[in-house]
């Protein structure tokens, strides 16, 4: 095993939203009435509790459901910080899901200068839900508002697109009113439809040339999906095929003329950055 030190946790396939370029959408093979709930049981047969003591963080972020939809999140946030009490714990969701008190209990878990939520808000309350189908406004905030006030660290993650791209700064501006810690926004870099059309003046970065610089090698990440399958990273496991490519196979891609084509499209590097570092067109440290 790798000298893994970020494991990236996906704790359910369950979602109340319909974002139309999601693969809970796109992907056919994906069965939307099976639903997995990854346990702490699981994780105790792949993960010794070493190897969480070793750990630097542990986050939970979605493939094709939302952690704030599963079942034992709570359970498997406290569970890696009894073991490691210093590990940095984050989450990326819709922020729809759940009640006040489950963000109340969230927030209160998430007790370190580092621990986060990155709440992904498309826009304000007349423009969120073009995207983010099926997300209540006055519950996203009513939660924001529960996990700020126990002393959570809120993000705000903003996909830009021409429907939405008038609202940057006052979205901006109401983080800064809710006591978010940061904001971010940027183009999608997934396709564009006739309702999700491209901003002007924003382009997605894409880098397209270049050496495989892989993300999960950098970060020393692992990936564990709702089943408890282990990938090198979301992006190889991010399938309903299995097992995963071999990562032997994948990384000695890298220096043919046919690098594996997940690993090319995330991350190909150029000037030392790939499309997943390079992403971000607008970054406000609300903080300071």
């Amino acid at each position: 095993m790798r000298d893994i030190k970020v494991l990236h946790l996906e704790p359910t396939d369950v979602c109340q939203a319909a974002c139309p370029l999601c693969l809970r959408e796109l992907d056919k093979d994906f069965d939307q009435k099976k639903q997995h709930h990854l346990t702490v049981s699981q994780v105790q047969k792949q993960y010794s509790e070493d190897f969480i003591k070793n750990l630097d963080k542990m986050f939970m972020c979605g493939i094709y459901g939302d952690p704030a939809a599963g079942r034992y999140s709570l359970d498997l946030y406290r569970y890696f910080r009894k073991i490691n009490p210093n590990i940095v714990l984050g989450m990326n969701s819709n922020g729809a899901l759940q009640n006040t008190l489950w963000w109340h209990e969230l927030g209160r878990i998430m007790n370190q200068s580092q621990d986060y939520v990155v709440f992904s808000i498309d826009g304000n309350e007349d423009t969120n839900h073009i995207y983010r189908v099926n997300v209540n406004w006055t519950k996203l905030k009513h939660n924001i508002e529960a996990f700020v006030s126990a002393g959570g660290q809120a993000h705000w993650d903003m996909l830009v697109y021409r429907h939405n791209q008038h609202q940057v700064h006052e979205c901006e501006q109401l983080a800064r009113d809710m006591g978010f810690q940061w904001f971010r926004a940027k183009a999608s870099r997934r396709s564009f439809t006739d309702t999700l059309q491209k901003p002007t003046g924003w382009q997605p970065v894409i880098v397209s040339a270049g050496k495989i610089k892989c993300h999960a090698q950098q970060e020393q990440s692992e990936y564990m999906d709702a089943q408890g399958r282990v990938s090198p990273c979301c992006w190889l496991g991010g399938t309903q095929q299995y097992p995963v490519p071999d990562f032997d196979t994948v990384e000695k891609s890298w220096s043919t003329d046919s690098p594996n084509p997940v690993c090319k499209r995330t991350c190909t590097s150029a000037n030392d950055q790939t499309s997943f570092s390079n992403q971000w067109q607008k970054e406000v440290n609300l903080a300071v």
